[in-house]
């Protein structure tokens, strides 16, 4: 039975990720919940999740990746338009974001670079047959693809093509990975595959998600009472029969060396992250390799491996966490004070930083992609300081110019890599060797985790059937019809949560499927037969 929020107890929300803030927005906005009724449990020193941005110009910034947003993120930016912009009161971030779009569109010159040449986009390059497969997976329900990979559906020569390449390394997407993912992202973006080539409709924010988007949410809660307990990790849930359903009665904490136990009385509610796609991340040097951590070393894993010990109604962690080998990947972020590599991008390639976007290397054999956003991306980023950000896919592949994996290299190697596929290594050596660039990779084991492959049952549901007060929220519970590894997944997640559990006289909004839309499936075909 839905409660009114103003009835609730204490709200733990496990985790400070984009999920648990939105829910404590959608908390005290939707369902009345005062704010110094919720507290949030976080592990790290920070807050924010997979949405970070820290660093310096003196050791460097770090980004572990960028999430591209685009216009139809229903949740995501009516979440966002109650929150002040840090940098601009006046507005909110919503709207901050989409003038910033307006001001900056996404429109890329050099999608795909070979030979240090910019690829003829154009055309996808897609055979009759890829696209009568792209056609029928759509038609396919997605209960009838049950586990099944991308490349149990798609001939090898798919692969090859340029729509692979560009849909590759824009989503992040592998061989190995869910077809079923894989229709959900077709239909839900088809609406944007006329424009995949040049980016097109991809909106980001001013800086990186964390000053954009993080500190804006966290100073919104603060003001309104909400408290956060950094370096609190949660090792356990326990439940209890309550009525014809059951009810978290207690968490078991750590901080600080010592365990602790909150019992949870009958009006308290708790709200958990599953999982995590930035778990366990190691960031390394110019001159040291980010190390690979095993899953072992992962709260967020460990603790969804305990709950769903004790209800199958809670998922299956394993089927997203066991293969670390196929869902991990390197990223890294390059501080430089040498203005050459940018003035080179834009002579070469008609780069414009903010504007063009993600630019993959398609003869690399760690599949490189680099992206430059508008300077600055950090709010405590000098001016004659820039900061870029890329990923490889295939770490485990040698690389071409730096026989070594991706992985097992220093930022100084891997800038070796990216400067000799764009014919650079001579211009940029000085600039190396007198300190100006300073490269930091990241390792991160579970990035490509929500899109392994995986059945009905995997991912439990919001609010599980008897649920009397706790609620999983992030990228690995079951939300038809959206897309897993987006921003607005893990808010509708939120938003679902609020309003199932809280009589807040509103519904979840509704997801917004390009493929359900005539002109978005015309010009679709239209797209795939140029």
């Amino acid at each position: 039975m839905k409660r009114p929020g103003s009835a609730a107890g204490r709200i733990y929300l496990v985790g400070s990720g984009i999920a648990s803030l939105a829910s404590a927005v959608y908390l005290i906005r939707d369902a009345g919940v005062p704010g110094e009724r919720i507290e949030v449990l976080e592990q790290d020193d920070v807050a924010g999740g997979a949405l970070d941005g820290r660093g310096n110009p003196e050791d460097g910034f770090v980004i572990r990746g960028g999430r591209m947003h685009e216009r139809h993120f229903a949740c995501y930016w009516d979440l966002l338009s109650g929150i002040p912009s840090a940098t601009d009161p006046g507005k909110s971030v919503t709207e901050e974001s989409f003038a910033f779009a307006e001001r900056l569109p996404s429109r890329s010159r050099s999608r795909l670079v070979r030979d240090a040449r910019v690829v003829d986009v154009s055309s996808y390059g897609l055979r009759l047959r890829d696209k009568l497969d792209i056609v029928r997976l759509t038609l396919t329900p997605e209960s009838r693809l049950g586990s099944r990979r991308i490349e149990d559906w798609f001939g090898g020569e798919f692969f090859d093509t340029r729509f692979w390449q560009i849909w590759a390394s824009m989503f992040a997407f592998q061989k190995w990975s869910s077809v079923a993912e894989m229709r959900r992202y077709f239909l839900r973006f088809m609406h944007l595959f006329p424009g995949l080539h040049e980016l097109g409709g991809i909106m980001r924010t001013c800086y990186n998600q964390y000053d954009s988007v993080v500190v804006p949410l966290r100073n919104w809660l603060a003001q309104r009472g909400v408290r956060f307990r950094f370096g609190t990790r949660v090792v356990d849930i326990d439940f209890a029969p309550r009525g014809p359903g059951k009810a978290a009665s207690a968490i078991h904490v750590e901080a600080g060396g010592k365990r602790e136990t909150l019992e949870l009385a009958d009006r308290d509610y708790v709200f958990v992250t599953l999982g995590s796609l930035v778990e366990s991340t190691d960031t390394g040097s110019m001159t040291r390799p980010a190390v690979e951590k095993p899953k072992e070393s992962s709260g967020a894993w460990m603790l969804w491996e305990r709950i769903a010990a004790k209800d199958p109604a809670f998922g299956k962690p394993g089927v997203f966490s066991d293969r670390i080998d196929l869902q991990k990947w390197v990223s890294f972020t390059v501080t430089m004070r040498a203005p050459g590599f940018l003035r080179h991008l834009s002579a070469a390639y008609g780069y414009v930083p903010g504007a063009s976007g993600l630019m993959t290397i398609v003869d690399s054999s760690w599949l490189l992609s680099i992206v430059v956003a508008a300077q600055p991306h950090f709010s405590n980023q000098p001016a004659g300081v820039d900061v870029f950000w890329g990923y490889g896919l295939y770490q485990d592949r040698p690389g071409d110019f730096v026989k070594k994996r991706m992985q097992d290299c220093s930022g100084e190697e891997i800038l070796a890599e990216l400067f000799a596929h764009l014919k650079l290594s001579d211009a940029m050596r000085p600039a190396i060797e007198a300190g100006s660039i300073a490269c930091r990779p990241t390792v991160m084991p579970f990035i490509d985790s929500a899109f392994m492959p995986r059945s009905p049952g995997d991912r439990p549901a919001v609010v599980p059937a008897g649920a009397a007060n706790f609620a999983f929220l992030g990228q690995f519970v079951e939300v038809p019809d959206d897309c897993v590894f987006t921003v607005e997944y893990s808010v509708r997640t939120a938003q679902t949560a609020v309003c199932t559990l809280f009589d807040t006289g509103k519904r979840p909004l509704p997801v917004y499927v390009g493929g359900r839309k005539l002109r978005s499936l015309a010009n679709a075909i239209l797209a795939m037969n140029r």
